[in-house]
């Protein structure tokens, strides 16, 4: 792979150790360029502006501006710039601002080097990728809550966007979904958008949370 093709990352935790641990295994990989560093929010949302990363690995709990506000920034300013939460914080508190700012992925530290690289690529692709015990959080949160009232949104999907949805919420990425439903990606991307489109959602990863929030996962 060239390097115009890696998948520009930046790094952002306040641990020395942790951003040199996360460089020296990430630049040694070919699908990686890691591009920049910081050690807080606010010097993540200025660097970002200049090495322009595709994927910023972002820390939640750092001095002068923290994860949460950093990746609202960052989402507000850049877009196109993928949020992946890497913290060993799993509590709703943190979790769902975090997901409502704009990161697309939330991860514990926990998590295995290769699902690490996985959840990268994937985010740099648009796909969503939680942790485990993220996803039983929200699962938790959500059997704990009050059921909603009134008209669901979701009722204007088609069954089989209402299976793209499903499939969604279980992290798959359009390809894993195609081969799952025997359609083309093409074809999934259509539903996507279509899903989107009459939940009045932003992208995938809300979509996700749609899904298991109001039980359809």
């Amino acid at each position: 792979m060239g390097k115009a093709e890696r998948v520009r990352v930046m790094i952002v935790d306040d641990h020395a150790v942790v951003r040199e641990g996360l460089k020296n295994y990430l630049g040694a990989l070919a699908g990686f360029e890691i591009v920049g560093e910081a050690s807080n929010g606010a010097e993540a949302v200025q660097s970002a502006k200049k090495c322009r990363p595709q994927v910023v690995l972002m820390d939640l709990v750092m001095p002068v501006m923290d994860g949460i506000e950093a990746t609202r920034a960052l989402h507000e300013a850049q877009p196109d710039v993928r949020v992946i939460v890497l913290t060993s914080f799993a509590d709703d508190d943190k979790l769902f601002p975090a997901l409502k700012a704009g990161a697309v992925a939330y991860l514990l530290k926990d998590v295995g080097p290769k699902e690490l690289a996985e959840a990268i690529s994937a985010a740099a692709r648009g796909e969503t990728r939680l942790h485990p015990e993220v996803s039983r959080r929200l699962v938790a949160g959500i059997a704990g809550g009050a059921g909603g009232t009134g008209e669901r949104p979701e009722d204007q999907l088609t069954d089989r966007e209402m299976d793209v949805l499903k499939c969604l919420a279980q992290g798959r990425s359009n390809k894993e979904i195609g081969a799952q439903l025997f359609i083309s990606e093409k074809t999934v991307k259509t539903h996507v958008g279509s899903i989107l489109d009459k939940l009045g959602l932003a992208d995938r990863t809300q979509a996700a949370l749609y899904a298991v929030k109001h039980g359809l996962a």
